[in-house]
C-alpha cells in the first residue's frame, strides 16, 4: 500500500467531516463558506487556520470567478498545500555524524518512531546509532532497544535516572569513535514540568553543539494525531523549549483528525516531515503535502 492509500485510509475520520461537502455541492454562497468552515474545525483544522483558509478561498473565488464544484475544490487544494509547504519536509543530514533530537510528552509514540526512522535510514545505508537519552521514564532504554535489534541498528545506554546529557556525551563519542552517519537521541517528555524539561534539553543541545559544532542537527517533535488542538498546544510549548525544525504525526490510523497537521504547519511555520500510518516498522512515511491534501480532500 503506497503513500495516498495508507493516508487516505487514516484520515478516514476526518474525511466524514471535512470531505463530503463538495458530493452535495449547491453553489459559492454565504451557506457554503459558514458550512466549510465549520467542517474544517470539527476536523481539528483549528479555528484561526480555519478562518484563514476560507477566507482565502473566498478571495480566490472571487478573484478567479470560480463556479463549479471541481473549480472550487482545486483551489481549496492549493490553499491548503501552500499551507503545508513551510519549509523543507526532508531531514538535513549532510554531515557526519549528523544528529536528530526526538522530543514530544510521553505516549506520542516517540520511541517506535525512532525505531521506524532507524531502519529507513539504516536501509539507506547509513551507520545509525541510538542514544537512550530518556532516562527517566521507567524500560524507556529497554524498549528502545528492542527497536535497535529489530533494525539492526546501535545503541549507547546508561542505567535509569543517569543524566540524559551524560548519555548523549557517551553517544557522540561512540560515533565518532565508530564512523557513525546519523545520531537518533529518545528525550524525556515530561511537559507537566516544564521547567525541569526545559533545563534538560537545553543541556543535551550544548552538549550537542559543544561537542559537535559543524554537524547537522534535526530536532523533531511527535505528536499524536488523535490528540486535536491539544497536539497544537504541545508543539507550541515544545517549540519554546528546544526550537523544532521538523514534526512527526504519528497514529493517522483512522482515529485522528488529520487536520490538526495543516493548523501546525500554518500556526508554527514549522514543516511536517513524517506521519506515522501504522505499527509496522516501515509505517513511517516522508511528508508529502499534496498527495495529504488530496487524501484529506
Amino acid at each position: 500500500m503506497g503513500f495516498f492509500e495508507k493516508i487516505k485510509k487514516g484520515l478516514s475520520k476526518t474525511k466524514k467531516n471535512l470531505g463530503n461537502i463538495f458530493p452535495v455541492f449547491r453553489g459559492v454562497d454565504e451557506e457554503f463558506y459558514e458550512e466549510l468552515e465549520e467542517r474544517m474545525i470539527l476536523a481539528d483544522v483549528g479555528v484561526e487556520t480555519s478562518v484563514k483558509a476560507v477566507e482565502a478561498l473566498r478571495q480566490r473565488v472571487k478573484e478567479e470567478k470560480l463556479r463549479e464544484a471541481e473549480e472550487v475544490h482545486a483551489a481549496l487544494q492549493d490553499i491548503l498545500v501552500e499551507m503545508l509547504e513551510v519549509g523543507d519536509s526532508s531531514l538535513r543530514l549532510g554531515t557526519v555524524p549528523s544528529v536528530i533530537l526526538v522530543i514530544g510528552v510521553n505516549g506520542v509514540g516517540k520511541t517506535t518512531t525512532i525505531g521506524k526512522l532507524a531502519n529507513q535510514l539504516s536501509e539507506a545505508r547509513n551507520r545509525v546509532l541510538l542514544c537512550a537519552a530518556d532516562t527517566f521514564r521507567a524500560a524507556a532504554a529497554d524498549q528502545l532497544e528492542i527497536w535497535a535489534n529489530r533494525a539492526g541498528v546501535e545503541i549507547v545506554r546508561q542505567h535509569e535516572g543517569a543524566d540524559p546529557a551524560s548519555v548523549v556525551y557517551d553517544g557522540i563519542s561512540a560515533a565518532k569513535a565508530r564512523g557513525t552517519d546519523i545520531i537518533i537521541c529518545d528525550t524525556a517528555g515530561r511537559l507537566h514540568n516544564k521547567a525541569n524539561l526545559m533545563n534538560e534539553l537545553g543541556k543535551i543541545g550544548r552538549v550537542i553543539d559543544r561537542e559537535l559544532p559543524n554537524s547537522d542537527k534535526e530536532v523533531l517533535l511527535v505528536l499524536d494525531g488523535t490528540t486535536g488542538q491539544n497536539g497544537l498546544l504541545q508543539a507550541k510549548q515544545f517549540k519554546e523549549i528546544a526550537g523544532v525544525t521538523g514534526i512527526v504525526l504519528t497514529k493517522l490510523d483512522g482515529t485522528a483528525k488529520g487536520g490538526i497537521v495543516i493548523a501546525v504547519a500554518d500556526a508554527l511555520q514549522i514543516p511536517v516531515k513524517y506521519i506515522g500510518v501504522g505499527e509496522g516498522i516501515d509505517d513511517l512515511m516522508p511528508f508529502q503535502p499534496r498527495e495529504f491534501v488530496e487524501a484529506l480532500i
